[in-house]
């Protein structure tokens, strides 16, 4: 069983904004696959699915990124699912816009809602990070910048980059983070 969680901060007002790629990624992932509907549990809204044969749990925690590992850690714990079969999608400030990376491990680089995962079940777990754009090209602070909304040219870009992440998600269930690595390493190219 594999736990795939992507991170975000909930309500309406932080819809879209860049803190929530990784919410976005797991609404493509939740469409593409045909996932059974979210549940509201484990300070989360959760819901099952297959990919390629793998049962899946899908998790967006509700609790507001600062806290995202109270829900990992509580669904992790209930279903005993080991960091190896955990992947987190977030966004990072650090990377162009729609650059993807993956990686197993590594410093939360800044990032709240790795490091409250990070400080409750360790750091060695997949991670995709979805670059957000940098708060320097806009000239603005972090915090402004990542509860900040895209634009329209921005949400085009963002938008062929979580289909990709959708499409292929499958490859890192099934062959593991290195083989994906080298994937979206291709497909950052184009």
């Amino acid at each position: 069983m594999f736990l795939v969680v992507g991170l975000g901060n909930p309500g309406e007002e932080y819809a879209k904004t860049r803190h929530n790629i990784g919410f976005m990624a797991a609404d493509k992932i939740f469409s593409r696959y045909k996932f059974q509907p979210y549940k509201n549990k484990f300070e989360g809204l959760i819901a099952e699915g297959n990919i390629d044969g793998e049962k899946v749990l899908l998790l967006k925690p509700q609790t507001f990124m600062n806290l995202s590992g109270n829900a990992v850690n509580k669904v992790a714990s209930f279903y005993k699912i080991e960091p190896q079969n955990i992947i987190v999608i977030h966004d990072d400030k650090d990377l162009a816009l729609g650059k993807i990376k993956a990686k197993t491990g590594g410093s939360a680089g800044g990032h709240n809602g790795i490091k409250n995962i990070d400080s409750q079940i360790g750091p060695e777990y997949n991670r995709i990070r979805i670059g957000a754009g940098s708060p320097k090209e806009h000239n603005t602070d972090t915090i402004s910048f990542v509860l900040s909304r895209f634009s329209k040219a921005e949400m085009e870009v963002l938008e062929e980059r979580l289909d990709f992440v959708a499409e292929t998600i499958n490859e890192l269930i099934k062959k593991g983070i290195a083989h994906y690595s080298n994937v979206v390493g291709m497909h950052n190219t184009k």
